[in-house]
């Protein structure tokens, strides 16, 4: 009987001391939490040219709280009034930082991507978001902007020799953020070919080659050193313009006829800022490879739409009339059946 006492005097014990490590164990658990607030230095924002490059709008919050040292991520969520947040454009802020500025240029891309209308002014709804887990998160008071995105990209035009001297039909130069200097790669048919520059597709406004390197509204043609694929930079602020050698890239292989894996087909450069290269041609049932300059120094092949530098040969399965667009940038390509 003392044995089975002591037993259970032990047995009670054990329990007790589970049951106080049990009471002492601190757990930890994600309240609702308290978001910071949120302010902006404007309510309005009018977005020009000359102001790209300037400081428009800076954005400060105050740090959230769930009740407990949580690692925080914070974010800026933007979305068009009245959408509640859907879509919505959201930018996280590094860590330690509790402002978020914006020049206009990324202001204006920011409004841009929500595709905003770039005629008329927009109310933006702008909020914190705070967070500690993909399902976990607080969100801050409202503040509003009104704006509108202005558009960027520009062209000017390069009727020439290489065209029948046809603004209508010619190619362009671009420049990507407005900024008053273009650039493109036109191909010449020979050495001397002549061009000039159009604002529109009409001859209404056009320049030429001032002289020592400078554009005139009164200049002769512009000339082409020789044949072949030539960059071009047309500063209009300065008025000035160069010209230098660009590379080529063609394909190649027994899907390209006339080739027999030593003759390129050459590719057209799109000047649209995206930098991709494409040919419309006829294709045989076969293999081909992109390549540089005519070179196998540079070469690119692969599959499924992706190039590797000295990749596998890209088989073509059948033939046909096909549009063809590579980037040696990113890597890409695509086949389109025409």
């Amino acid at each position: 009987m003392k044995l089975i006492n002591k037993l259970l005097i032990l047995f009670c014990l054990s329990a007790f001391a589970l049951t106080s490590c049990e009471k002492d164990e601190v757990r930890t658990i994600a309240g609702d939490g308290q978001s910071g607030s949120l302010k902006s230095s404007a309510t309005s924002v009018n977005l020009t040219k000359e102001t790209l490059d300037d400081k428009v709008i800076e954005f400060t919050y105050t740090p959230s709280d769930f009740g407990y040292n949580a690692g925080i991520t914070y974010s800026l969520q933007f979305g068009k009034k009245g959408t509640n947040f859907s879509p919505v454009r959201e930018v996280v802020i590094a860590n330690g930082i509790t402002s978020k500025e914006y020049s206009g240029f990324e202001l204006n891309n920011l409004l841009s991507a929500m595709n905003l209308p770039f005629d008329a002014n927009s109310d933006v709804e702008i909020r914190l978001k705070s967070s500690i887990s993909n399902s976990i998160a607080v969100y801050s008071n409202i503040v509003n902007l009104n704006s509108k995105p202005i558009p960027l990209t520009a062209w000017i035009y390069i009727p020439g020799d290489y065209q029948g001297w046809d603004p209508s039909t010619a190619d362009s130069l671009i420049s990507v953020t407005g900024n008053g200097i273009y650039t493109g790669i036109i191909t010449f048919p020979a050495a001397k070919s002549g061009y000039k520059i159009t604002t529109g597709k009409n001859w209404n406004v056009n320049f030429g080659d001032g002289g020592n390197g400078a554009i005139s509204p009164t200049g002769g043609n512009f000339q082409s050193p020789s044949a072949g694929p030539f960059l071009l930079t047309m500063d209009m602020n300065s008025n000035t313009w160069v010209i230098e050698e660009a590379p080529i890239w063609g394909m190649i292989g027994d899907a390209v006829p006339n080739s027999n894996w030593s003759v390129d087909a050459d590719m057209k450069f799109v000047n649209n800022g995206d930098g991709n290269w494409i040919l419309k041609t006829n294709l045989n049932k076969g293999e081909f490879k992109f390549r540089k300059n005519h070179d196998w120094g540079t070469n690119l092949g692969g599959s499924n739409g992706t190039l590797k530098l000295g990749g596998d040969n890209i088989k073509l399965t059948e033939a046909g009339n096909y549009t063809i667009s590579m980037n040696p940038t990113t890597l890409t390509y695509t086949i389109v059946k025409n």
